[in-house]
């Protein structure tokens, strides 16, 4: 008995299945996809429904107009890149060993599924749960298993489902199959169709040491083909995961309605791609091309990382709004970045408290509102300008540190819009100053402290600070601080002490 377990997945019409797998309105449809130059575009995928109303491979685009109801699309080498991504992004979640078959418009990987039994149960669950995975993901493939790896992958292309071939049957699971599936040279291909040689069963008959002497050594391999016993060094492939999704329009897009259509497809995959592997999705990034070469892109972080399709898709619709584009839309990638989604254990009489994502949609109808830098979190900047901050996105801390025991502190509480003031002096220190409404004896003062930077930039700031106490015109005493823009000499009350 042989250690080695091989499973073929196969996509036929690759071209045709990566532009329906986002375009969930035309999977219904006769489709058929056009590469070249126009106008002597040719037919290169179709779909089965396409082939029923008469189109074929190789079918020009005049000929192909000429077809009631067919939509014709165009070749996307993005779109397929990306749906291959996705293609070996499901399989990988079958065996960690995989390597590329594919040829022409098919797309086809072959899995090395030996031991894999524990984890997955007999070959023929594996099969179906692997066609089941591609399904979700959009694709419609062929599913072939053999110990041999040769005989996977070639009797996977005339398969329309799941083929399970028993070990030592594969002469006989491979009869039938053409000769062509050797990809043999035009002038040998010639000589088995004189010899009247159709399939792999006629070939397999022929003697080996009469096909070497006639056709030479490389007849060996062909004949050991055709029984299924060809040897084989796997060699898989390695690639890092990325979740990305792209989709190139038709025609521009300008609204966005058919964006968020596209959006939601999108979403869809990308959380269930990254569920695949126990993440959630932390960000995402919206990246629109534009008509005329423009890029128009942002992002969005929820405050907790989610699996949530109608609260992701909530947000993207809100971005759009807030930030539509400023020309037409001709392809949109959404690239997510994985975290871990959070889960929090509620005690058994607390309260119950609002879902998280009720925050980030929120915020998100408040920047639409007010704007984008007036909503967030406030964040320190690495200055020694007053009150010097910038807003950031609101986010919530993994982890949170236990509350510490500390001393009472006096509090500074700004006053937003600093208030005008003016300063009596007396000895180069204030004694007296006024509001648009009292008038403040200073008692006690501090000072000044000094501060300046950005002397290169418009930004520049010098100015001096005081600390003073102060009494009203009806006894109350107030603790201030009082600032001084030195190159217009103007007073500001700043922010009180409590």
């Amino acid at each position: 008995m042989s250690h080695e377990l091989y499973a073929c997945a196969y996509i036929a019409e690759f071209p045709a299945q990566a532009l329906l797998r986002l375009r969930v309105n035309l999977q219904s449809e006769p489709v058929t996809v056009l590469e070249g130059r126009a106008p002597q575009q040719v037919i290169c995928a179709l779909n089965q429904k396409a082939r029923q109303r008469g189109a074929a491979l190789g079918m020009t685009r005049l000929e192909a107009e000429g077809i009631a109801g067919l939509k014709l699309l165009v070749r996307s080498m993005d779109e397929e890149a990306a749906a291959r991504t996705v293609f070996l992004e499901c399989v990988s979640q079958f065996s960690p060993r995989i390597e590329e078959a594919s040829e022409g418009t098919a797309c086809a990987f072959v899995l090395d599924i030996a031991g894999m039994e524990r984890l997955f149960g007999p070959p023929e669950r594996l099969a179906e749960r692997l066609r089941e995975a591609l399904a979700e993901a959009g694709f419609r493939a062929s599913i072939s298993v053999s110990a041999n790896y040769h005989t996977a992958r070639m009797s996977v292309a005339a398969a329309r489902s799941i083929v399970m071939i028993p070990e030592g049957e594969e002469t006989k699971a491979l009869a039938r199959l053409p000769i062509t599936v050797l990809g043999l040279a035009g002038e040998h291909e010639e000589t088995f169709a004189i010899w009247g040689i159709h399939t792999l069963g006629e070939l397999a008959l022929l003697h080996e040491i009469d096909l070497v002497t006639r056709l030479g050594a490389q007849a060996r391999t062909w004949g050991a083909l055709a029984r299924g016993t060809a040897t084989h060094a796997f060699q898989p492939i390695e690639s890092a995961p990325a979740l990305e999704e792209f989709c190139e329009f038709d025609a521009p897009v300008e609204q966005a309605d058919a964006l968020l259509f596209m959006g939601a497809r999108m979403i869809d995959c990308l959380v269930a791609r990254a569920g695949a592997r126990a993440f959630a999705l932390a960000s995402l990034t919206v990246r629109m091309k534009l008509e005329g070469g423009g890029l128009h892109e942002h992002i969005i972080r929820p405050a907790l990382s989610s699996t949530d399709r109608k609260f992701l898709l909530k947000l993207l619709q809100l971005e759009i709004a807030t930030h539509p584009p400023p020309a037409a839309v001709v392809a949109l990638t959404l690239a997510a970045e994985a975290g871990h989604s959070s889960q929090v254990q509620l005690g058994l009489f607390a309260p119950q408290m609002p879902e998280p994502s009720r925050l980030d949609v929120t915020l998100a109808r408040i920047k639409a509102i007010v704007g984008d830098g007036r909503v967030g979190a406030p964040a320190l900047e690495d200055t020694h300008r007053s009150n010097s901050f910038r807003m950031e996105n609101f986010s919530v801390a993994a982890r949170t540190s236990e509350p510490q025991m500390q001393t009472a502190r006096i509090a500074l509480r700004r006053v937003r819009p600093p208030v005008p003031v003016s300063v009596a002096i007396h000895a180069m220190r204030p004694v007296a100053f006024r509001d648009a409404q009292s008038r403040y004896e200073i008692t006690a003062v501090y000072g000044p402290w000094r501060t300046g930077g950005c002397w290169w930039s418009a930004d520049a700031w010098d100015a001096e600070e005081w600390d003073v106490l102060a009494i009203q015109d009806d006894g109350a005493t107030i603790a201030c601080l009082l600032t001084r823009a030195r190159a217009r000499n103007a007073w500001r009350l700043e922010a009180f002490y409590d």
